[in-house]
């Protein structure tokens, strides 16, 4: 049995999410094969990839899946805000067939999520061992960061321990998706607002899938 998904990003970045998408599948469906796309804007068709429609539109053609991510970061926008910007578009679609879809809107950038694993960022940033302090935001204070994007660079930065010339030449951005690949559990997540929102989503699809499953098994 296999469920695939895709994720429909803003941008390249965004790969750092496929990880967490797909933890969150695994743990609700253990039983489940997980496949993962990435519907990376800059392969979309010029002209699709910045609008929403147009977007889902390309995703769902280029990359069939039984269940499609929609990502918009909130960034200074409320939760609700990016949400109903997302339930918009897919109401301007016709018909999405049998896909089913889920938002995906961290507050208030994707980096958020990652800003809850010292050990990985360090092994993202080149170096496990390092000693230098890293000082990560509380849990609490995650959503509430105007940047969370340059708080992880800074923290990658540090955790490098690399100096002068070295240190400029350091790709911060380059390591970011390692961090979320280094991550193995993602469970903090959960007492985040915006994360706890999209995990209800994802365990409403995964309940109506299991039931599917159930009635119609595979031969």
């Amino acid at each position: 049995m296999t469920l695939r998904f895709t994720l429909r990003a803003d941008g390249p970045t965004d790969a750092m999410l496929l990880p967490i998408l797909r933890w969150v599948l695994e743990c609700a469906l253990p039983e489940v094969e997980i496949e993962s796309q990435f519907a990376c804007p800059e392969l979309l068709p010029r002209g699709t990839s910045r609008k929403l429609v147009p977007s889902i539109l390309a995703t769902i053609n280029y990359y069939p899946c039984d269940i499609l991510f929609i990502h918009r970061d909130a960034e200074r926008e409320e939760y609700d805000f990016r949400e109903a910007e997302i339930r918009t578009a897919l109401n301007q679609l016709a018909d999405l067939g049998t896909i089913a879809n889920i938002p995906v809107v961290p507050v208030r950038m994707s980096e958020a999520w990652l800003l809850i694993d010292e050990a990985a960022i360090r092994r993202a940033s080149g170096n496990p061992n390092g000693k230098t302090k890293l000082s990560l935001p509380s849990l609490r204070d995650i959503e509430k960061l105007p940047n969370p994007k340059a708080t992880l660079h800074a923290l990658l930065k540090s955790a490098c321990e690399l100096n002068g010339r070295r240190l400029k030449s350091f790709r911060a951005d380059d390591c970011t998706p390692l961090v979320s690949e280094w991550i193995e559990d993602f469970s903090l997540l959960k007492k985040l607002p915006a994360f706890h929102r999209f995990q209800r989503s994802v365990d409403e699809f995964c309940d109506g899938y299991r039931g599917r499953q159930m009635t119609h098994p595979a031969p």
